[in-house]
């Protein structure tokens, strides 16, 4: 944010042109379909490669998307509950130094401002302007110093539920031509489709980090089919036929 004056009254509220990625729901939700894809195609693949009846490798791979999405969620849970403990810790401890040394602090902003070209006068001015509200001051300091957003310190609960269906979805995929067949048919079906999903999730992906497609696609392309060839050739070189 940059401070162009001292009259808080009139100066224009800023817009949010950007996506709030700090959340976590994005990122948990690109990183749980392409891990769900990943993990149950090698999965499904493997059991296939054994060879055992349609039945089996449809459990296998049921399982795997019902375990695997809860295990992401309650990562993703876990994880950032611990975050937002963390970032709340230091937005006290930031607090208290206002509360106790607002004038080290208003010091400390004013170095800051220094930092970055803005002239002694000017940057005393605003830092003493800014610490006239302890809740701006806060907001500022949590900003400037920690590199925190008090306003966006992620959602547990979001970040769980787009984990949770994010995996299931991207699980689903490779399950698919198991509801309705095996054999080599629903093996080739299987490879085709996460295929497909892969180059989705990988211009998905491409398209959320403003990168170019082609190297994220095949990024995703590798690390989507590689493990999955490699189950399946293991799978297929222990050949236990399962009935």
């Amino acid at each position: 944010m940059v401070f162009t004056g001292f009259d808080q009254n009139i100066a224009p509220k800023p817009e949010h042109h950007h996506r709030d990625v700090q959340r976590g729901g994005m990122r948990a939700a690109v990183f749980g379909a392409s891990d769900g894809l990943v993990s149950n195609v090698g999965l499904v693949l493997g059991f296939a490669g054994a060879n055992p009846s349609g039945g089996v490798v449809r459990l296998a791979g049921l399982f795997g998307l019902i375990v695997g999405a809860v295990s992401m969620a309650a990562g993703e849970y876990n994880s950032m509950t611990a975050q937002r403990e963390l970032f709340q810790r230091e937005l006290e401890l930031e607090r208290r130094e206002l509360r106790r040394n607002p004038h080290v602090e208003a010091v400390e902003l004013s170095q800051i401002y220094q930092s970055r070209g803005i002239p002694a006068d000017q940057a005393r001015q605003m830092a003493q302007s800014l610490m006239a509200d302890p809740e701006q001051a806060l907001e500022v300091h949590a900003r400037e110093e920690l590199g925190i957003d008090p306003n966006s310190l992620g959602s547990p609960m979001a970040a769980a539920s787009a984990s949770f269906f994010a995996f299931a979805a991207g699980a689903f995929v490779p399950l698919v031509p198991w509801l309705f067949g095996s054999g080599d048919a629903a093996v080739a079906l299987s490879a085709v489709l996460a295929l497909l999903a892969a180059v989705a999730i990988g211009v998905g992906t491409a398209r959320l980090a403003g990168r170019s497609w082609p190297r994220v696609v095949v990024r995703q392309l590798a690390f989507t089919l590689l493990p999955a060839a490699l189950t399946f050739g293991i799978g297929n070189a222990i050949g236990i036929n399962l009935s």
